[in-house]
């Protein structure tokens, strides 16, 4: 059965069966280390893989779709630090450390191997698989030293880490057509394409000419039938792929739309 211990910034992930698969709104960078098992993350049409081994980073307000893969036999395992804003802040004033420039590199990035990293993970390791508590100042220390040491060995990222900006405005037709299939409500659509709610959907009326409730049942219904009708998957595996987070909605609005249920739907 899945298992997650969850202390303020800090995840430990463990799965003993197939997969895990889900999506989720990053709204932190997050530091993490692979101890067993692949994960596979989509952000937008990037894909990354992350394997045994691995240190990580990625980047904050970013939307991934992910699958985690026990090895054969085994456990999935993996150690996730949140660097959260709060913190990042306090360090930069402290130690005067602000981002130069505005970075566009990778939204995911691995990171080269070394001993500060290995003994990092191997410090936090026994209190998060012999479920003991992290205090909260504990916590907050890891997270400062996971920082400092990531400043340590890699210091491009100080232009990563200490960017505070928030999204700026871009292309709405562009970034809708890679992202409609997450289930997010409009607010976080808006907030990622630099927008308010109000100017977001007034944006999206005049690129798409339909409201983006209404555009984004209509697209994420024609994959589904798609899927079903070319591709032969059956209708319990298709809604959650393509952006419906309940199945009976997904029925409804399908048969809605298509004048049949998606089950009767033959291939």
């Amino acid at each position: 059965m899945p298992n997650q211990l969850k202390r303020p910034n800090i995840l430990y992930s463990c799965y003993s069966q197939k997969s895990s698969e889900g999506e989720q709104f990053i709204p932190d960078h997050v530091f993490g280390y692979m101890i067993s098992g692949t994960s596979e993350n989509y952000i937008g049409d990037e894909k990354y893989v992350f394997k045994e081994g691995d240190f990580r980073l990625f980047r904050r307000n970013q939307l991934t779709k992910y699958t985690k893969y026990p090895p054969p036999g085994g456990i999935y395992k993996s150690i996730s630090i949140v660097l959260d804003q709060e913190t990042l802040r306090k360090v930069s004033e402290e130690y005067g450390l602000t981002a130069k420039v505005n970075s566009q590199t990778a939204k995911a990035m691995l990171l080269e191997p070394n001993k500060l990293f290995q003994n990092y993970m191997e410090s936090i390791r026994p209190y998060l698989e012999d479920t003991n508590e992290f205090n909260k100042l504990l916590t907050n220390l890891k997270v400062r030293e996971a920082i400092m040491i990531l400043l340590e060995t890699n210091p491009a990222l100080k232009d990563i880490l200490f960017d505070f900006s928030e999204p700026g405005k871009i292309d709405l037709e562009a970034y809708m057509n890679k992202h409609y299939k997450f289930n997010v409500d409009l607010k976080r659509f808006a907030y990622l394409t630099g927008r308010s709610l109000a100017t977001f959907k007034r944006d999206f009326d005049k690129v798409f000419g339909l409201s983006p409730n209404k555009w984004l049942q209509k697209k994420r219904l024609a994959d589904a039938h798609y899927l079903i009708k070319e591709k032969g998957w059956r209708s319990s595996d298709v809604y959650m792929e393509v952006g419906f987070k309940d199945f009976s909605h997904f029925s409804f609005a399908f048969k809605k739309a298509y004048g049949i249920a998606p089950s009767k739907l033959i291939a």
